[in-house]
């Protein structure tokens, strides 16, 4: 199922300057690999979000190799800071590379391990927390990232339209039915306001209440 139509993708698509340097290597690396990066629309507006919200701290579940970011520092000034983490020592190394020949690596740490373990025990509040992880673990994240949360920071949260699996009343694999429990328990959540964007695979931004 497409989540948005591909000619309305692809208009959106021509209006986008084309990615150089860096950015133009990771998105060519994603390519090749196949890899599950954000992308440049996302991308895009998660820079928007960071600039908008004057986030100075982010926090990244499931970093890959540095792509998100690189799009949050970017958006920061030289006082920012992105605590990225991943479970392969391999994406940090890219990352590092990537980040570093960027000019943004001052605005980045890199943590390996289990993301949940290392959510909580990340030093918050951050003003954004970006979660990405594998799909099965979003459930148990949710309070985690709530609590690392800063009020009025942003809770973003990738592919909770899940390639339209989520629509439906069948029972799906445990990605899909892992999804659609944190979404009911998101949308219900008493400190959080949310809403789904229809991007991409599915973009969730929720706001912590003051």
């Amino acid at each position: 199922m497409h989540i948005v139509s591909p000619q309305i993708e692809s208009y959106i698509a021509s209006l986008r300057p084309p990615a150089d340097g860096v950015r133009a290597e990771m998105e060519a690396l994603a390519s090749t690999r196949g890899f599950p990066i954000i992308g440049p629309e996302v991308g895009r507006l998660l820079y928007l979000l960071c600039r908008c919200s004057g986030a100075g701290r982010v926090l990244e579940l499931g970093s890959g190799f540095g792509y998100s970011a690189l799009w949050f520092a970017s958006a920061m000034g030289p006082a920012g800071q992105v605590v990225c983490t991943d479970g392969d020592p391999e994406n940090r190394a890219l990352a590092l590379d990537f980040l570093s020949r960027a000019g943004l690596l001052d605005r980045v740490s890199y943590q390996v391990g289990d993301a949940l373990s290392l959510l909580r025990a990340a030093a918050g509040p951050f003003d954004i927390v970006l979660c990405d992880i594998d799909k099965e673990g979003y459930p148990d994240a949710l309070e985690p990232c709530v609590a690392a949360l800063r009020p009025g920071g942003l809770l973003i949260t990738d592919n909770t339209l899940w390639k339209g699996k989520v629509v439906g009343d069948q029972p799906g694999d445990e990605p899909t039915e892992a999804i659609r429990r944190f979404n009911r328990d998101l949308a219900e959540h008493p400190e959080l306001t949310s809403i789904i964007l229809p991007l991409r695979d599915g973009l969730t931004v929720a706001i912590k209440r003051d």
